[in-house]
């Protein structure tokens, strides 16, 4: 071969490398703690995972008039087609295209916004309303409200099945996960009562078991789908059950890693993240992992490597050890609970994660 044609094949081959070359990055809301600009001011704060979290950049999201503090952040979801990013607070919706940062549409929703889900083909978002009556069913497109559920619940959390065909609805006011059916947008059946009204929760990919944060709780009950009956509670042991921060619940934040094998649950008052082995039932608790801060919500990264941690910590799922803190670029500690990672090659995003530890194993 000669020296030319070697060159020109090493060439081909690094630009075909370039060309498929991918980045895997994390989106983080802020501000994602309530309304607390020092924990990453406000904005999505992009991050290159592959680069040991590296501060990429901001996206703009609102401006906040000077002087006044700016809406608290209450969810995040993301669509690989057509590649985006959305964001509610307590009173509007944001769309963002995920690459360029550019806004597709802004809306205030009647009775605001809280912790929402997208369907798994990106077209329909399930909106709680600010802890109000029901739910609104959105066109991701335009953010044009399609339906209403009403569950006079107090609207809060909401989970999509990974098959599309259920939504998981759970208010603040109920023991009861609602379940609707996105064929008909209505109330198709209900899992509980568990013993006190429902907070953070998570399914796992067969839909068959629900797995929720309660108050007055430090642990989770879990609930059998099928049936809608309560089937077990797991009570955090060796730790005191104490005050916390925020949520005034004992656990807010519940996952399952994606082999469903281990289910994370976070300990606010003891700032620790408990992790107990889900091949059994009841699980069984096992390693505890702490953390610099009172956490209030725990997520996975879509290859299931990385566990994330709202006091802002990457946690190694399979060490259990932390591996990094995230920081913005003026050196703040970020912390938030509205965070997911997505896949970019070629500048189009081809995968998105959420912001749910939601099971993969669909059997």
């Amino acid at each position: 071969m000669t020296i030319t044609r070697m060159l020109l094949t090493t060439l081909f081959l690094t630009t075909l490398h370039a060309q498929t070359k991918q980045q895997h990055l994390l989106y983080v809301a802020s501000p994602g703690i309530r309304n607390y600009e020092e924990f990453g001011g406000v904005g999505v704060i992009v991050y290159d995972i592959d680069a040991g979290y590296k501060f990429v950049k901001r996206i703009p999201t609102w401006d906040v008039p000077a002087g006044q503090k700016p809406e608290n952040v209450k969810g995040i979801a993301a669509s690989a087609d057509p590649g985006r990013v959305y964001v509610s607070t307590i009173n509007r919706m944001i769309s963002l295209d995920a690459i360029s940062g550019k806004k597709i549409w802004d809306k205030p929703f009647e009775g605001g916004c809280d912790r929402m889900a997208i369907s798994p083909d990106g077209k329909i978002l399930y909106v709680p309303q600010f802890e109000g009556p029901l739910w609104h069913v959105v066109n991701a497109a335009n953010g044009n409200v399609i339906a209403k559920i009403e569950t006079k619940s107090a609207s809060h959390n909401t989970v999509y099945a990974l098959d599309g065909k259920h939504v998981y609805m759970a208010g603040l006011k109920s023991p009861l996960l609602s379940i609707a059916d996105t064929a008909t947008h209505t109330v198709s059946g209900t899992v509980g009562p568990f013993a006190n009204v429902i907070r953070p929760f998570t399914v796992n990919g067969s839909n068959t078991l629900a797995f929720v944060n309660i108050n007055g709780l430090l642990g989770f009950e879990i609930g059998d789908i099928r049936t809608g009956k309560k089937l077990h509670r797991v009570e955090v042991q060796g730790f005191a059950q104490g005050p916390v921060k925020r949520h005034g619940c004992p656990s807010h934040g519940i996952a399952l890693t994606q082999d469903e094998k281990e289910i994370w649950v976070v300990d606010g008052h003891n700032e620790y993240i408990h992790v107990f082995d889900a091949t059994v039932m009841p699980p069984k608790q096992g390693v505890s992992i702490k953390v610099r801060e009172a956490p209030g919500w725990v997520s996975f990264s879509m290859d299931g490597k990385f566990a994330y941690s709202s006091t802002g910590e990457v946690i190694d799922a399979s060490t259990k050890k932390i591996v990094a803190a995230l920081s913005d670029e003026k050196g703040r500690q970020v912390h938030s609970e509205k965070m997911l990672d997505m896949i970019v090659a070629n500048g189009k995003v081809v995968a998105a994660g959420n912001q749910f530890g939601v099971g993969m194993k669909k059997k």
